[in-house]
């Protein structure tokens, strides 16, 4: 045994010893072919790179081809200066973030060069970040963006040989004088003048931070844009490098990180859609780098110029009431046609320009607690397990923690949970239709337990509300709410429900063409099939039904458009810090938002005051100009599913005695169409269910006569709390 495990300890070592020698050999080979294809490269004047001009503009278009949205290198600004012109907190930023080791090598770190041929080239991908500050040069100067072997290599010589020839603080000028800062600003003199008002070599340390962190990305990164939590961020680690690598010392990194900046207003100069169009340089940047944006490329859009324009006038004018009204400062808006996913509106505040209320704020992307929003994603599932939209569940006191006693109905301190509506009113027996369409909580916590958790949030994510976290986080408070969404992802999520349960992704690109023409992308629709139609048709029955959310909403509330097909929810948070209402037709879907983007609350109210009079009038906008059209019927209920599932809760026990009882004692959860449980008391929630739904009974001896129940119809009736 011992000579055996020996004799593998040999071959191990045997084959370890190959692999370093194949490992240093091939390092070898590689950087000797590059050593000898430096002596062999021409070096350009490095003085061109300051002269070269950027004369290819590129164009933003409206879904038209004809509407020109933003024109993004139509006034490129470059102010060259030199190094000694430049503040040295710049520059240590820059080198902190950019190329710690700049004044040390000699154009390249053959470490990243290695770790790029191992982790890209044997693995068939070339995308290896880790370039330095020299190779920057070369490749935003010199070469095209397009990554291949070919040109990294290319990168590699002229980097070397650019060394040899020019020293470290001319191609450190050429590199702060060149490279894009966002927008049309070149060079960090222009920067600093755009972003600060002062020239680049005045810059506190704070404010060089900030220009060091949106290098990498311009366009994620812009003051302006929807990242600016991220540029914070970026802007720390900057100011965290240049403390590790000695620029400061640990007080002037507290002062800096410390250090409130505020970037002068972005210029009003003929931006149409403003939100919407940092939204598609972001993506564009994503796609093919900040370089390609001076490239002269056409990008048509998926936008409705026109749409835009009366969403942006009428979500400012009702936020600015609302800001008198309710303590809402912001809004924003969202519109997509279902059919492919395509945005068709986005405004992310009521003014982009307005420096009040950081307008440049985009709001369709940022993360906020959708309220019952929810609900519909958590009904279709129940659909989808086999539960009926005329299901009778309880609205009554629950005591849903079973820590706590099913008799602690008024307890919802943790770990107790005890749902209650904005009204404090419990209705009884109720459709889940009627639920629903009044968004009555406890109904919809119900259902929450009969479907899952964990299979709610993956049913949601598979909607495209990808930024829901683990089921631990929320608990059956996810029905009402208690993950995260945003509002371009909610509003795509309630489109697929418009086109019968089939998703498109949101996006905005139509097509992008290069300066000569050719086609770069194209949009393609990749539609994905997550509910089936039948049930994608119940719940736009469901939430286009006026008459079940009586009382709580009107025939003529703004929720309502007689002789039309609207499907609508609404959404609020605890204190009352979003209002959301969501809206469709077959044609388009709308989503509005309202509240404070620094999640202050509003006054207490609910969004079909707060939210709900803005979504109508951009919606009734939107039916005059699109088609009209109507939701294809859903399938009858089946009288062969078991009577709670019919809407009929007057069942006789098996005495013969009519005794109201909970949903969990007529069904299995699991398989609501079939026979109920012989022992329904061993789910744990049974007990809960059965006291509150007992304790109704006991409370409304007005419904009964001699022992036998009254015929008591699923009502809307506003005099009674019997619905």
């Amino acid at each position: 045994m011992q000579i055996m495990t020996s004799r593998r300890q040999i071959s191990w070592r045997h084959t370890f010893l190959i692999l370093i020698f194949v490992f240093f050999g091939l390092c070898f080979f590689i950087i000797s072919g590059v050593l000898v294809a430096v002596a062999f490269t021409p070096v350009p004047d490095i003085g061109s790179f300051t002269a070269r001009q950027v004369d290819q503009s590129t164009k933003i278009y409206d879904r038209t081809g004809q509407v020109l949205l933003y024109d993004y290198n139509r006034d490129v600004r470059r102010d060259v200066v030199p190094l000694s012109s430049i503040s040295p907190n710049a520059v240590n930023a820059t080198i902190a973030i950019e190329d710690s080791s700049f004044y040390e090598h000699g154009g390249i770190r053959f470490s990243s060069i290695i770790r790029a041929v191992f982790a890209d080239v044997l693995g068939g991908a070339f995308s290896q970040g880790g370039s330095t500050i020299t190779q920057q040069v070369v490749k935003n100067e010199l070469l095209t963006s397009k990554k291949s072997v070919v040109r990294k290599i290319n990168e590699w010589m002229l980097a070397i040989k650019l060394e040899q020839v020019y020293s470290k603080d001319q191609i450190l000028e050429t590199y702060l004088n060149n490279i894009p800062y966002g927008g049309t600003l070149y060079g960090i003199e222009s920067a600093s003048e755009a972003y600060f008002g002062k020239p680049a070599k005045d810059l506190s340390l704070a404010q060089a931070a900030y220009l060091a962190a949106m290098i990498q990305a311009p366009s994620y990164y812009s003051p302006y844009g929807a990242h600016k939590t991220e540029l914070a961020g970026r802007k720390n680690l900057v100011l965290g490098r240049m403390r590790t690598l000695g620029f400061i010392d640990d007080a002037a990194y507290a002062t800096a990180a410390a250090e409130q900046v505020s970037f002068a207003p972005a210029g009003q100069n003929a931006i149409i859609a403003p939100h919407f169009v940092f939204y598609i340089l972001n993506q564009l940047e994503e796609m093919y780098g900040s370089q390609a944006l001076m490239s002269g490329l056409k990008v048509t859009t998926t936008l409705d110029a026109d749409l835009e324009v009366s969403a942006e006038s009428i979500v400012n004018r009702y936020a600015l009431e609302n800001e008198k009204n309710f303590r809402a400062s912001n809004a924003s808006l969202v519109a997509i046609d279902p059919p492919t996913g395509q945005i068709l509106a986005m405004v992310g505040s009521r003014d982009f320009f307005d420096t009040a209320i950081d307008g440049q704020y985009n709001a369709t992307l940022a993360l906020r607690q959708p309220g019952s929003a929810m609900k519909p994603f958590i009904y279709s599932l129940a659909l989808m397990k086999g539960y009926t939209r005329d299901t009778v569940v309880f609205d009554t006191p629950t005591q849903f923690s079973t820590i706590c006693s099913p008799s602690d109905v008024t307890n919802n301190t943790a770990p107790c949970y005890a749902p209650v509506d904005f009204d404090n009113t419990f209705r009884g027996p109720m459709t889940f239709e009627t639920a629903l369409a009044q968004s009555i909580n406890i109904p919809a916590v119900k259902v929450l337990y009969l479907v899952g958790i964990q299979n709610a949030i993956n049913l949601a994510k598979s909607f495209g509300l990808t930024t829901l976290g683990d089921p631990s986080q929320y608990g059956l408070t996810l029905v009402l709410g208690g993950g995260e969404v945003r509002l371009l992802d909610l509003t795509g999520a309630y489109a697929t429900f418009a086109n019968e349960g089939v998703r498109n992704t949101p996006t905005g690109i139509f097509e992008v063409d290069d300066a000569k023409g050719n086609i770069l992308m194209q949009y393609t629709s990749q539609p994905s099939q997550v509910l089936s139609e039948n049930i994608a048709r119940d719940m736009s029955a469901m939430l286009s039904d006026a008459p079940a959310r009586l009382p709580e909403y009107s025939l003529t509330s703004p929720l309502s458009f007689p002789g039309y097909d609207v499907a609508v929810k609404t959404g609020t948070t605890n204190d009352t810090r979003d209002a959301w209402v969501i809206g469709y037709t077959p044609s388009i879907a709308i989503g509005v938002w309202a509240g404070n983007n620094d999640n202050t609350p509003m006054v207490k109210s609910i969004a079909g005051f707060i939210a709900a009079p803005m979504w109508h009038e951009v919606m009734a906008y939107a039916l005059s100009k699109y088609p009209k059209t109507y939701f294809r019927e859903s399938d009858p209920i089946s009288t062969s599913v078991p009577p709670m599932l019919q809407g009929n809760w007057h069942i006789p026990d098996a005495t013969g005695a009519i005794v109201p009882h909970s949903l969990l004692y007529w069904t299995d959860k699991n398989n609501p169409q079939g026979s109920p449980l012989a022992n329904p008391a061993q789910d744990p929630q049974f007990a809960y269910w059965e006291y509150s739904v007992a304790a109704w009974y006991e409370s409304h001896p007005n419904l009964f006569s001699g022992g036998v129940m009254l015929p008591v119809p699923l009502s809307v009736s506003a005099t009674t709390t019997v619905l």
